[in-house]
């Protein structure tokens, strides 16, 4: 691997793409990111009753008759979204090339410390870095981050 022609193409791409003077978005935000569950009630033990994600509705899933649809509050308006589809063997999650990778959720440095021992003594295994970000695996091993950086912010470097 040539590292040095990878930096090169990286300001290549940073000189022609990031502009000084951004315009502003055509997206008014992310509205959910849909997840699958295996297990409704213990996805929703897990992001509500664990995490602190308030869960805000459950609907139809419109696509698969008898599957949920359901909702977590993120803040600031942003949801997290799962369904289920009983009757399918999905399979369990894998984390592939090309797939998601992480999901990184910010909270106040306070909360992601409760959190962080929450985690803990829920018996639930992460990786703790820089201090401010905690990796863990859901009930479905998606990879999920707590971060305590501030929204448009990672470790020190305005990102929005």
């Amino acid at each position: 691997m040539d590292l040095t022609a990878i930096e090169a193409e990286r300001a290549r791409i940073r000189d022609t793409h990031l502009a000084q003077e951004r315009p502003a978005s055509s997206a008014r935000g992310l509205h959910h990111v849909a997840l699958l569950s295996s297990d409704v009630e213990r996805t929703v033990r897990f992001y509500q009753d664990l995490l602190e994600f308030p869960l805000t509705e459950m609907i139809g899933n419109r696509d698969y008759e008898g599957s949920t649809h359901f909702f977590f509050d993120l803040g600031n308006g942003n949801l997290l979204a799962f369904f289920d589809f009983p009757g399918l063997d999905l399979g369990p999650y894998a984390e592939v090339l090309g797939g998601l990778h992480h999901l990184a959720i910010s909270v106040e440095p306070e909360t992601w410390r409760r959190l962080r021992d929450k985690l803990a003594a829920a018996g639930v295994d992460y990786q703790e870095e820089s201090g401010t970000s905690v990796y863990f695996r859901d009930p479905d091993g998606v990879r999920v981050e707590l971060i305590a950086d501030p929204l448009g912010e990672m470790y020190g470097t305005v990102v929005n």
